[in-house]
């Protein structure tokens, strides 16, 4: 049976569960990653769904958010202070419980499960306006099926995002030998360069899902100031969106 479900994978980040949160830890890139994703993200689905950013302090209000791959809730959470109604899912339980305990916290109100996109299909077809694919699908086990999961997940002219890492020499010297060999931001093994995607492979994928591609943004990280900013070389991380057509 076809499966997204990569054992190693979710053991790699079930042993490091516990950091998700820790700004310091071993999660301190995606910390300092998702300022420029999530103006992206929320940029992006305010000009889609014509939202007035002026209204609220929660634009979001009424959007069905679904976050796979969601670890400890980094990007669900300031999702559902937008006021979006979120689902989290992770094929971890350690990941969920982690989640789960500091949204409490924080008296946020997200739904989150310990699953796969696949298995969702069965229950959740055609239920979320927004579907966030950020930094999993390179996790994956078939990153193909996964998309096509993803898609029976979405509402016609729903949103999916992707952010992933593209598979080049400059990645690998970059992602690899420099984030976890040499300046050790991430835990060595985080990564596998060969599962890592090219543009083109993705839209392909998508195109088979009936998703069409609409944009790549580049990022990149600057660290003599600690920060990710927007530009336009994808040739190391990169991330867009992908709109799932409305049949007549």
């Amino acid at each position: 049976m076809n499966t997204t479900f990569l054992l190693e994978e979710v053991e790699k980040f079930s042993k490091i569960a516990d950091e998700w949160w820790d700004i310091n830890g071993k999660f301190r890139p995606l910390h300092l990653f998702n300022p420029v994703r999530l103006h992206y993200i929320r940029d992006v689905i305010q000009t889609h769904f014509s939202l007035n950013p002026n209204t609220s302090n929660t634009p979001l209000s009424g959007i069905k958010i679904l976050d796979i791959g969601c670890g400890g809730g980094l990007l669900s959470e300031p999702m559902a202070r937008l006021g979006a109604d979120v689902t989290g899912v992770d094929a971890s339980e350690r990941n969920i419980k982690t989640a789960q305990i500091h949204a409490e916290k924080n008296q946020l109100q997200i739904n989150y499960m310990c699953n796969t996109a696949e298995n969702l299909t069965h229950s959740y077809s055609k239920s979320f306006d927004v579907i966030l694919n950020m930094e999993v699908i390179e996790h994956v086990a078939n990153p193909e099926f996964f998309m096509k999961s993803c898609a029976k997940l979405l509402k016609p002219n729903g949103i999916m995002f992707v952010a992933t890492l593209n598979r080049t020499l400059k990645s690998y010297a970059l992602a690899i030998v420099g984030a976890e060999y040499i300046l050790r931001w991430l835990p060595i093994g985080t990564h596998d360069w060969n599962k890592f995607l090219k543009p083109d492979e993705i839209e392909m994928m998508a195109q088979s899902a009936d998703l069409s591609h609409h944009s790549w943004q580049g990022v990149s990280f600057n660290p003599l100031i600690q920060k990710w900013s927007k530009t336009s070389d994808i040739s190391v991380n990169y991330m867009g969106y992908f709109i799932k057509s409305v049949k007549m």
